[in-house]
């Protein structure tokens, strides 16, 4: 099954909360995550440089830390998320005033933004997505070795169904379960993840990428 993008937060078995973002794309496969000034980026890889003239939502920051959260989404409302989280504002403000600011991407396809929030610790973390049919904000529990997402289509909410099985000794490990891990393994068209895994008394990034050239 194709759906899209996907955020989820989670807990690895260890207990340390973890926060993952993946790049799946059938339209600009040819893009990476890499990590830039402590959060981690989606661009296009060299030479395809001039896709975002094609798309301009196509990269952005999907990975941002902000005090003793991190913050995961598929686009722009990344920084106002973790700004606004920084400054104090709590986690579900943030996210339902961001994308309810934003809204929806104005692409073709109505694209939903997403986005995932977790502490580095404590025992909820923050799902969210705007749709142009609704804004949905939901905390959910985090446990050992499961994680909550939701994705652009099909998995465009928050349910117990998308509450799966994750495990992760590093955030790079984090960021490849994303695509090859559990249940995430069946999603199509997979193209780079990346992930926040608590190590301490801060965040670890980490990156995949599928098929490195």
């Amino acid at each position: 099954m194709y759906v899209g993008r996907i955020v989820a937060v989670g807990r690895n078995r260890a207990g340390a909360n973890a926060a993952l973002y993946r790049v799946s794309s059938r339209s600009f496969p040819n893009r990476m995550a890499v990590e830039v000034d402590g959060r981690l980026a989606i661009v296009p890889r060299p030479g395809h440089e001039g896709d975002l003239h094609k798309n301009p939502y196509i990269a952005y920051n999907a990975v941002r830390i902000a005090g003793e959260f991190a913050v995961a989404t598929n686009g722009s409302h990344t920084d106002p998320i973790a700004e606004k989280i920084a400054m104090g504002v709590p986690p579900r403000d943030a996210l339902a005033q961001s994308l309810l600011a934003l809204d929806y991407e104005k692409d073709s396809l109505q694209t939903p933004r997403i986005a995932g929030v977790v502490p580095l610790e404590g025992e909820t973390g923050w799902l969210a997505i705007v749709r142009h049919d609704a804004l949905v904000v939901k905390a959910v529990p985090l446990a050992p070795g499961r994680a909550w997402y939701l994705a652009t289509y099909e998995h465009d909410d928050v349910r117990e169904s998308q509450r799966v099985a994750f495990d992760a000794a590093d955030a790079a490990g984090a960021a490849r379960f994303a695509v090859f891990g559990g249940a995430f393994a069946s999603l199509e068209k997979p193209v780079t993840a990346a992930a926040a895994l608590a190590a301490g008394r801060g965040f670890r990034l980490g990156t995949f990428l599928v098929n490195p050239a």
